[in-house]
């Protein structure tokens, strides 16, 4: 009796459900950033809590998070991507589980800090994955999906949470977070034969080091590199601007222009879902030049000037949600090129079995936008200083246009050969 083995599939058909599989468990790990906020209307009642109490449970999540995704680049380079992502995914249903539980303060405290330790696997893990395991040519269209999934899971949680708990109430919707978070960890289960990267990583690690890498060689030496600071910056200012959004954009709205509340919130998921779209078209943009800086500086000044014109009050309030998705389409545009450039920038100077460790403190600079810039603007609106948020936006997106050229063009100039 003979057994005919199944043929691998197809280099195409492997990478598209690697994107895939990369892709649905990064849209549940966004999903988990909205766990709780769309849930406040009915927790700070239930649980007689504040603004002040509401906010710092975001600013946890995004503190864990950040913390843990700087040292959780080192585990994937260590151990493979695969098993940190189903750590991850676990770690959600139990925050969610602990939210279904809670019987105080504590009890959402401990929901929040359960995701932010889910959450800080995603990055180093999801873009070590994609690395090592999708063909580069492909890399530009698998960082557009990623993106793409991403924004999607943001536009999710706040309908279906919301939704859920109108229904049934809040304890009913984190059981569906716990349902959404279990279905991820069994697609990545049963798709591991796809997603394990053990053997590439141990090619990567006997490979040799890039010759531009003198002098950054060892566990830390990646902290002595200028290009890693800059994109951590980068993502630290765009990262704000879009946290700011996300937590205030809708009572922002209401207040500087008289939208319902309703409207207002319908404006933001607008923006995510535009932002989805920018994201599909910049993994074009991101396939085609090699100087990703420069679509992602047009694309982030017109995001910019669009939220500094929001910021004067002037345009009418039938222009605001238009606006508001010309501001998602810009900065999804950027993101594909983003980690495109994070990609490049780290190419010349690494091996590929460190590119964990240098994602993961280059994005953990997301999570510390995200976490520090509501806190901060917290107290302007409680002084009614709604405006400053639109302000802060449109700086802290010209700022991070500054460090993506910075990043641009030092990998030029690194490329460039020296006469001699």
């Amino acid at each position: 009796m003979s057994a005919t083995l199944a043929a691998p599939p197809a280099a195409p058909s492997r990478d598209a459900a690697v994107i895939a599989l990369v892709g649905f468990a990064h849209a549940v790990s966004h999903f988990f950033h909205l766990l709780l906020a769309p849930l406040f209307p009915w927790l700070m009642p239930a649980f007689g809590i504040g603004f002040a109490e509401a906010g710092f449970l975001v600013t946890l999540f995004f503190a864990v998070s950040g913390t843990g995704q700087a040292l959780a680049g080192f585990v994937v380079d260590r151990f493979g991507a695969l098993p940190v992502l189903l750590a991850g995914v676990s770690s959600f249903v139990l925050a969610a589980l602990a939210l279904a539980l809670a019987q105080g303060y504590g009890g959402l405290m401990l929901a929040a800090g359960l995701a932010g330790l889910g959450n800080c696997v995603f990055h180093p893990a999801d873009f070590a994955l994609l690395n090592r395991r999708v063909l580069p040519a492909r890399l530009g269209h698998a960082f557009s999906m990623h993106g793409l999934a991403g924004n999607l899971g943001w536009a999710a949680a706040p309908p279906l949470l919301a939704g859920v708990a109108a229904l049934a109430g809040w304890r009913a919707a984190a059981l569906t977070a716990a349902a959404v978070a279990a279905l991820a960890w069994l697609a990545l289960w049963f798709g591991r034969g796809l997603l394990d990267d053990r053997a590439a990583l141990a090619r990567q690690a006997a490979a040799p080091v890039p010759a531009a890498a003198t002098g950054t060689t060892g566990r830390f030496g990646f902290l002595g590199v200028r290009a890693v600071w800059l994109c951590f910056a980068f993502f630290l200012t765009s990262a704000a601007a879009f946290g700011l959004l996300q937590s205030f954009g809708a009572p922002t709205l209401e207040h500087v222009f008289g939208l319902a509340r309703a409207t207002s919130t319908f404006a933001i998921t607008l923006f995510l879902l535009a932002g989805a779209v920018g994201t599909f078209v910049g993994g074009f943009v991101a396939s085609r030049t090699e100087d990703n800086d420069r679509p992602v500086a047009v694309a982030l000044l017109g995001s910019a000037a669009v939220a500094a014109l929001l910021a004067t009050g002037l345009p009418p309030a039938w222009a605001v949600l238009p606006m508001l998705a010309a501001m998602g389409f810009g900065v999804g545009v950027a993101g594909p090129n983003r980690d495109l450039l994070v990609r490049r920038a780290a190419a010349g100077r690494f091996a590929q079995a460190s590119y964990g460790r240098v994602y993961g403190f280059v994005y953990s600079g997301l999570d510390l936008g995200l976490g520090a810039s509501p806190l901060l603007l917290g107290p302007a609106l409680d002084a009614g200083r709604f405006r400053t948020v639109l302000v802060c936006v449109a700086v802290a997106q010209a700022l991070a246009v500054l460090s993506a050229w910075r990043v641009g063009s030092g990998r030029r100039a690194l490329a460039t050969p020296q006469p001699a």
